[in-house]
């Protein structure tokens, strides 16, 4: 259990910044009009279903999911915000990857900016950083 939650709470920084750099990459083909795909799109979604199966895995051993404590900020974070708002940044994140695929050029690049750059907002409220007081720590 130690391992998949150091590993899930590492992978997030990998997905953060390989979310960071589809925006800035996305931005910068839909101004300058370039047509094509570009793979770190591809790798940020990856990289997101990845941290989702590690994810639900933690869900159903980790002490901080308790249905029957939900009264309690912890477990009331873990046990429903924390899943459901990365279940709803990771669909859309892959509903704008697909929707890409079916466009050209710089409608291609502004579908991926907008849903990536909506899902890394929803992300990075619903990650457990260590000042919210959540019981997590940076790593």
């Amino acid at each position: 259990m130690n391992i998949l939650l150091r590993a899930h709470s590492g992978l997030r920084y990998v997905v953060l910044g390989l979310l960071l750099a589809a925006i800035f990459i996305a931005y910068s083909n839909w101004k300058s009009n370039k047509s094509g795909d570009s793979k770190v799109y591809l790798f940020a979604l990856i990289a997101t279903h990845t941290q989702l199966l590690i994810g639900l895995i933690l869900f159903t051993m980790s002490p901080k999911v308790n249905f029957s404590l939900i009264s309690e900020k912890v477990f009331r974070f873990f046990s429903i915000e924390h899943g459901f708002m990365m279940l709803i940044a990771i669909i859309l994140i892959t509903v704008g990857r697909v929707r890409s695929k079916k466009l050209e050029g710089a409608d291609k690049h502004r579908t991926v900016l907008y849903f990536y750059a909506l899902a890394l907002v929803i992300m990075l409220v619903a990650i457990p950083w260590p000042f919210r007081n959540l019981g997590s720590g940076w790593f």
